[in-house]
């Protein structure tokens, strides 16, 4: 009889989860039930799997509504029907159109009305109409033929009657009204409980007409799901056979790019390769992964895959990945084996700026109803759960901003904060909204309408309605298809340098990099600002503490430097070990064994899965599905509980003493989570070292591509003094010299009229275009002829220095802007002629140089006619400075720094302390470390120059301060104001 069942992904309305949603049902004595949440299908497959635990018969559907108006419930009497309920939404979808109303004349989908909206036409032969068990009183003066086309309407959403102020309050969030303002029309009615299936047919017992249609339809819908086979596009080429010979030429001719034409090892490797890939299926997923990178280097983009897919030598033959496996000793099972618990997938990162072009060749090459972006669902967390209460329940932005700053304080709370808490421990984890997955993509050999209705986000494709974990459940690998700036960077700065140098780079040249001696110092001394991955302060130190000089330790580091393992001591036991390899004891034979490579310490996933199954005996399924559910890939609470049990149990049998048994775990807990796989470490190594090659011999062209591809580490003005203290003569914006990115000739690097904040971008494309076309500009009457700004746009202009080259000071040039432009009437056509100049004589007007630096600071972000330190009212600048600190390990000294960046640590105590990282007056780096104590009588008051004392400490051979008092140093003021 339920025809009409909502789970909590009718977003903003239902209560149920799926599982609960069953359960419930079958508690009833229901044999069958149709989900129908609104206007989506993302439950769908998990609610077939759990109607398989039940023994119930699964009916999919969907409600269809115009934002409150309900227009009709679509059920699906089989797969196709399925479909045609996911292709009808999509379709409107991507128009971002009003569903129709009545509904079209479906195929093989039965549409029920509600009694109260009918279709003002006659019913075609799918169509009925909806009785809710109140309404059952009022059909007597119906008809048997009407009769004849009516069902039991029963709508569940709730579980209890506790889940309506529940549902209230999701609803007021959903219309973004207070909760006192909903009307009917918003909320579902206050009986859609489950009831047994006597209660609803006693409530027909005068129509037992449309309980038997009711059960007739019931009877004649029913949906499978298959999860067993690969949903994936099955053949690339002709046909699987085909695929598999491809493959094989392909890899065997990159075999040769690679390693020659005469190395067994790679040889043995590949066959055994090639050989899983066929048997499990795999073939067409390499070759559309090929096929992807073929598009993308042809045209000349830069990529870099990684991941998991960085262990097949079939992919580093396919030029997917640059990482040997040979070379790292990478295992090609933790990519593909017939144990792994989850599918494959390949991570390939582009360039921002290319990323999208990719996207639309994979949805133009293999056709929009067979490719789709993967879907992600966004749930109510935190605080704002908080902020959405708290605005329907009235409470204004200040008091929100109160509890969430401070919610256990006495003053804020009160009857209404209570309802806002307990109400939001029950929708913490409800889904909240749908969006798109950082850059999963499905190539599907089905439409994917067969599985899900689709989305259409403003990023103009096609997207499931579910999420990843669906994805994998029922059949499908992903591609990863990312963008990341540090690829950006590293393209640019081969065309700067092509272009300023004339020399053209090969950054692929890794096993060249690898031996670089320049590079090797680098690493050494961590002057890696501006290198991706390896350029954050805690990064940095670490490169040093190990002494990094190869690629393998890098790889190592980029592994270790994750979040929980420096939490938990491994990262400092990991460095401790490394320089004294004969110092330490394993804490068992069997991860001596397993795990000498990296000194007994779990350094990549793949540590996790060799000491899950040498160690605990754990299987390798078992092993897989425990670290992806560290990691936060997997969501099956019971399955992760289960295989935990087995851990323990296992070493118990094993006779391992408890304390041991929980160090590893503890251990393990530590990296699973955070640890990368040894293949994607080693991927990130190998664009660092593509980033330091080019930091090493070309500097400077470097910062510039850094700076231009913005969303580094730092802020920009870091780069840009990263980029003086290698030489670069740093210049202002100017007009007959600028861009509208920042630029470089020789060793002058000009700011790009991107970074002048409020000028419009339009003006300061037109600068660079005009330049190009119609040569320099001889002054500021010419330019303003030829570019035509507005007077703001003129100010900003002048006040940044970008009319330098007329000899001119700014005073001066604001007067005659003000006297040439006639802001109210801007030239709208270009006049034949330009006007001729006029010259104004002006008084002898006072400037300097603090006044450049705080137009400077006000309209780029950072001074660059002075240094911060050049602004502070004294002239001390501290006792020691940074590349001096190692001389005065264990004493307290006095430095000056301007605080670049702050990371924030809680402490096992739930106290906060944290990590400061300085320049000093001569342009050097050093790192803080701020206790609790400290922090709360010397805490960071924002930007500035600071003077710091506190002890210099050592950590393997690297210098930072512990600090013990701190104060903000004034600066001279702006006269001018």
């Amino acid at each position: 009889m339920y025809l009409n069942c909502h789970s909590y992904y009718s977003l903003r309305y239902g209560i149920m989860s799926p599982e609960e949603l069953v359960k419930r049902a079958s508690e009833t004595g229901a044999t069958s039930i149709a989900l129908t949440d609104i206007n989506n299908t993302t439950a769908i497959p998990e609610f077939v799997t759990e109607c398989k635990k039940y023994d119930l018969s699964a009916i999919a559907g969907i409600e269809f509504r115009n934002n409150n108006e309900l227009l009709y419930i679509g059920i699906a009497r089989d797969n196709n029907g399925f479909r045609e309920l996911n292709e009808f939404l999509s379709e409107y979808n991507f128009k971002k159109a009003s569903l129709p109303f009545p509904a079209p004349r479906f195929l093989n989908v039965y549409t029920i009305y509600p009694l109260q909206k009918q279709p003002g036409r006659r019913l075609y032969d799918n169509e009925r109409i909806g009785i809710r068990t109140h309404e059952a009183g009022k059909l007597i003066s119906c008809s048997v033929s009407e009769k004849n086309n009516m069902v039991i309407l029963h709508p569940v959403t709730f579980a209890d009657k506790e889940d309506i102020f529940i549902h209230k309050n999701l609803r007021a969030i959903d219309n973004n009204i207070l909760l006192s303002h909903l009307k009917p029309f918003h909320c579902a009615e206050e009986d859609e409980f489950f009831n047994s299936s006597g209660y609803i047919r006693k409530c027909f017992s005068e129509h037992p007409g449309i309980v038997r249609n009711s059960d007739t339809l019931l009877n004649d819908c029913c949906l499978s799901f298959d999860k067993e086979n690969q949903k994936n596009k099955k053949v690339f080429s002709a046909s699987r056979y085909d695929d598999k010979l491809l493959l094989e030429k392909l890899a065997w001719d990159g075999m040769i790019y690679r390693y020659g034409r005469n190395n067994p090892e790679a040889k043995e490797r590949i066959k055994h390769e090639l050989e899983i890939i066929d048997k499990l299926g795999f073939s067409a997923y390499f070759l559309i992964t090929w096929d992807i990178i073929r598009y993308s280097m042809a045209r000349g983009f830069y990529h870099v895959g990684r991941g998991s897919g960085a262990n097949s030598i079939v992919a580093y033959c396919l030029k997917i990945t640059n990482v040997d496996p040979i070379d790292l000793n990478l295992y090609f099972e933790r990519f593909i084996n017939p144990k792994r618990s989850s599918p494959p997938d390949f991570d390939i990162d582009y360039s921002w700026k290319e990323r999208d072009e990719v996207i639309d060749y994979i949805f133009k090459r293999y056709g929009y109803r067979h490719t789709a972006l993967l879907g992600t669902i966004n749930t109510f967390k935190g605080k704002s759960i908080i902020r959405e209460l708290g605005k329907v329940h009235g409470l204004p932005k200040e008091e929100i901003d109160a509890i969430i700053e401070n919610p256990s304080n006495e003053v804020n709370r009160n009857e209404i904060t209570d309802i806002i808490f307990s109400t939001g421990l029950r929708i913490a984890d409800f889904p909240n909204t749908r969006s798109i997955h950082a850059g999963g993509i499905l190539v599907s050999e089905e439409p994917l309408s067969s599985y899900t209705a689709l989305d259409m986000p403003p990023k103009g494709f096609p997207t499931t309605q579910w999420d990843m974990y669906t994805a994998e459940e029922i059949g499908f690998e992903k591609l990863d298809i990312l963008s990341q700036r540090g690829i950006g960077h590293i393209q640019e700065s081969a065309e700067i340098i092509l272009k300023n140098r004339s020399v053209d780079i090969d950054v692929h040249a890794i096993q060249k990099f690898k031996n670089d001696p320049i590079i090797k110092d680098y690493l050494k001394n961590g002057e890696t600002k501006g290198c991706f991955y390896i350029e954050s302060p805690s990064m940095k130190g670490l490169l040093q503490k190990l002494r990094c000089s190869n690629y393998t330790t890098l790889v190592a580091a980029s592994s270790i430097i994750r979040p929980g393992v420096a939490r938990s001591g491994m990262m400092r036991e990991y460095i401790h070990r490394f320089h004294n390899p004969d110092k330490f004891k394993y804490l068992h034979p069997v991860l001596k064994e397993q795990l000498e490579e990296t000194y007994g310490v779990m350094v990549y996933q793949e540590d996790v899965l060799k000491v899950c199954h040498h160690f605990a005996g754990l299987d390798l399924a078992d092993a897989d599905t425990l670290r992806r559910a560290m990691s936060g890939k997997y969501r099956s609470k019971e399955e992760m509980k289960r295989i935990i049990d087995k851990f323990f149990s296992n070493c118990r049998a094993k006779g391992y003493n408890e304390d041991l048994t929980k160090e590893v775990w503890r251990q393990i807990e530590s990296f699973a989570g955070y640890s990368f796989s040894k293949a994607h470490s080693a991927s990130y190594a190998v664009e660092s070292y593509q980033s330091l090659f080019l930091k090493a011999h070309f500097p400077l062209e470097f910062m510039v591509a850094v700076i231009n591809n913005f969303g580094g580490f730092y802020k920009t003005w870091v780069y840009v003094h990263e980029a003086r203290r290698y030489g670069a003569i740093i210049e202002l914006p100017c007009v007959n010299k600028s861009n509208y990115k920042t630029t470089i000739s020789g060793t002058s690097i000009y700011l790009g009229f991107i970074h002048i904040q409020n000028l419009d971008s339009s003006v300061a494309e037109n600068i660079e275009v005009n330049r190009t076309n119609e040569g320099y500009f001889s002054d500021m009457n010419d330019f303003i002829a030829r570019i035509n700004p507005g007077l703001e746009q003129i100010i900003l202009l002048i006040r940044t220095g970008a009319f330098r080259f007329t000899g001119k000071r700014k005073a001066v040039l604001l007067w005659e802007a003000h006297m040439i432009i006639n802001k109210h009437k801007p030239m709208l056509i270009k006049p034949l002629f330009s006007p001729p100049s006029r010259h104004f004589s002006l008084p002898e007007l006072k400037h300097d140089k603090l006044d450049d630096a705080y137009d400077e600071i006000e309209l780029l972000g950072f001074p660059v006619s002075l240094s911060w330190f050049n602004m502070l009212k004294t002239s001390y600048r501290g006792d020691v400075r940074a590349r001096e600190m190692i001389k005065y390990k264990n004493k307290s000294v006095r430095m000056i720094g301007y605080l670049i960046t702050i990371k924030y640590v809680k402490t096992v105590k739930k106290e906060w302390m944290n990590f400061g990282c300085f320049i000093d007056p001569d342009g050097d780096y050093f790192d803080t470390t701020h206790f609790s104590q400290s922090l709360k009588d010397y805490p960071f008051k924002g930007a500035g120059s600071y003077l710091i004392q506190g002890k210099v400490v050592e950590e393997f051979g690297y210098p930072s301060m512990i600090v013990e008092k701190m104060g903000k140093l004034p600066v001279i003021s702006d006269k001018r104001y």
